[in-house]
């Protein structure tokens, strides 16, 4: 075997493994896992309320973190709140609209790492958020962990949480704005399996 190729057949060798931990792990949501919940102020009150899932594509990276993707799609339609009246006027047109905009989506555009170099203490995923048919940009504070007793290398369940709040008049989802303060925060608790 030429000398040349014996270098490359080692390289090749030494090279494959580092490779194969370098690409990105896709994951998909463990639906008894995963719970999206909302809070408003009705009459000053706060209320809550719940959007199941519609899809979700989550790629994440293990040794680049910050190249790791997200890509949720809401059911607007199926959001509750827990009173029957405000759920209906969450929907109405003035609101999500959800007989012309049925979902939510949130696509990220950017990860930035906590102060310890991971996805937790300070990290922060940024990304657009669709809703009522418009983009805007929305920075959620991120959270990833492993399972409890679980080793270092076992990346088949992690579980994440999201927070942050957004302006639905931002949206146009200015419906009943003397009832319902302009501010929404989101709570997101996802348990990811890894897909295949």
């Amino acid at each position: 075997m030429p000398r040349r190729t014996l270098l490359a057949s080692l390289a090749a060798a030494l090279l494959a493994p580092q490779e194969l931990q370098a690409k990105p792990i896709a994951y998909r949501l463990a639906p008894e896992g995963t719970d999206v919940r909302f809070t408003f102020l009705l009459n000053g009150q706060p209320r809550h309320g719940r959007l199941p899932v519609r899809a979700a594509r989550i790629l994440i990276n293990p040794r680049n973190l910050i190249r790791s993707q997200a890509d949720i799609t809401l059911n607007a339609s199926r959001a509750r709140t827990g009173l029957i009246f405000a759920t209906e006027a969450l929907k109405s047109a003035s609101v999500l609209d959800t007989a012309r905009f049925p979902d939510i989506r949130f696509r990220s555009t950017r990860i930035r790492l906590g102060p310890r170099g991971n996805l937790s203490g300070g990290a922060q995923i940024s990304g657009e958020l669709t809703l009522r048919g418009t983009t805007r940009p929305l920075t959620l504070e991120a959270a990833l962990y492993r399972l409890p007793g679980t080793a270092p290398a076992d990346l088949r369940e992690l579980d994440v949480h999201l927070s942050g709040h957004l302006s639905r008049a931002a949206f146009g989802a200015t419906g009943f704005a003397d009832l319902v303060a302009d501010r929404v925060s989101l709570a997101i608790k996802a348990r990811l399996l890894q897909a295949g």
